[in-house]
């Protein structure tokens, strides 16, 4: 295969791939995903046979992380892949690795080494809690970063006891982050002619993620708690029940609330003199969710979206997975993409990017390569001839 990019945005970089598991790959598939030519470079199966880190390579999770990207393998502790490593770095704009922080010094492959070969190069590093500091030694994983940033106090419901969130939200966040970061780097090369190190890590992006409820402790001394399915803030904001199910509603500031008073036929809530202020209703939380429920609980959550959506109130379904991409919204944006995978022979759908841009798009173009797939090929483009690659081949290198 060779480089098809996913889109004109970005296809004049090309970015090597170090990374694995979710944090690492999601930052370098927002790249791929607008034109980079992504080399992903994996341990030979020789030294890392079966499954590897990233969860088995024809399942939806690896499929989703790893499209537009070509795979080289290359045995990293070996003095000829590293020597391989500088070569492609020669060329490219952008490396970025997700190893813990005290690896890639162990392998001669940290900033300094690698920016000695190409000044111009953006070496971007996720890591769990930073690259220096007391825990920059520790294994990083997203549920330790979810508890440790505070996200799981303030999740679930009042008493239950902490909670995780149901998606890898550190890792993800992190990845985003990082390339994001990168985006600027590249930008700001062209005005330094310089690379330079962006670093992030599952903790900060962790905390960041916090937003409001970490301003309300730093600015306010307000410690959040968990608030369930209501806003923590806004009130009436939440899950209410219907008569065949749940709904959400988000009946935020004066006006609304009052539209919403309409709405369900009880204009008498807007003057009630436990409801009549914001601050009234938030601290009558639990007495306003009965009444709404019991209001709510005469007609079918159908109804009542329609009826909310009438008179402006924010609002919507609870859907399961299989019903969001069900939903005729969910449809038309068309983020479900399909393409043929030639090594499972079957169409297969993934999840495309949530951005759209009216003259760089973004597309699945290619599936997510097999390991090593592209080798020969990337190799034979750095200027390795045959014999070369047949040599590396025979030795492991590749």
């Amino acid at each position: 295969m060779p480089f098809k990019p996913a889109s004109r945005a970005l296809s004049r970089f090309t970015v090597l791939d170090l990374t694995r598991v979710r944090s690492g790959p999601t930052a370098v598939r927002q790249l791929a995903d607008w034109g980079a030519n992504v080399i992903k470079i994996e341990t030979p199966p020789e030294l890392e046979p079966g499954e590897g880190p990233g969860g088995p390579r024809h399942g939806p999770d690896f499929q989703n992380l790893h499209r537009n990207k070509r795979s080289l393998t290359l045995n990293l502790k070996s003095e000829e892949g590293k020597a391989i490593l500088r070569r492609l770095v020669e060329t490219a704009d952008v490396i970025v690795e997700n190893y813990r922080p005290d690896v890639k010094h162990r392998l001669g492959i940290a900033y300094e080494q690698l920016a000695a070969v190409n000044p111009r190069l953006v070496y971007a590093s996720i890591s769990g809690f930073g690259q220096d500091g007391p825990y920059a030694t520790r294994p990083g994983f997203d549920q330790i970063a979810q508890g440790l940033g505070g996200l799981m106090s303030i999740t679930g419901l009042p008493g239950q006891g902490p909670v995780r969130v149901g998606i890898p939200v550190a890792d993800l966040t992190a990845g985003l982050y990082c390339s994001l970061g990168i985006m600027v780097a590249l930008l700001a090369r062209e005005e330094t002619g310089k690379g330079q190190w962006v670093q992030t890590s599952l903790l900060q992006a962790q905390i960041a993620m916090l937003d409001f409820q970490a301003a309300r402790w730093l600015m306010d001394g307000d410690v959040p708690k968990q608030a369930g399915n209501n806003h923590p803030t806004s009130i009436p904001t939440g899950v209410f029940q219907t008569a065949d199910g749940h709904i959400n509603i988000a009946a935020t500031g004066q006006a609304i609330w009052e539209r919403f008073c309409r709405a369900v036929d009880r204009a008498d809530l807007i003057s009630h003199p436990d409801y009549v202020t914001a601050t009234l209703r938030s601290r009558n939380r639990d007495g306003l969710g009965q009444e709404i429920n019991a209001i709510l609980k005469t007609q079918n959550g159908s109804y009542w979206i329609a009826r909310f959506s009438e008179f402006g109130v924010p609002c919507g379904p609870i859907n399961r997975i299989d019903e969001v991409f069900a939903d005729p919204q969910v449809q038309h944006v068309g983020i479900a993409q399909s393409i043929h995978s030639p090594a499972l022979a079957r169409d297969i759908t993934l999840v495309g990017q949530p951005v759209q841009l009216s003259d760089t798009p973004s597309s699945i173009r290619v599936p997510p390569p097999e390991q090593g797939e592209q080798s020969d090929e990337i190799l034979g483009e750095v200027g390795f001839s045959p014999a070369e690659i047949a040599a590396f081949h025979a030795n492991g290198t590749i």
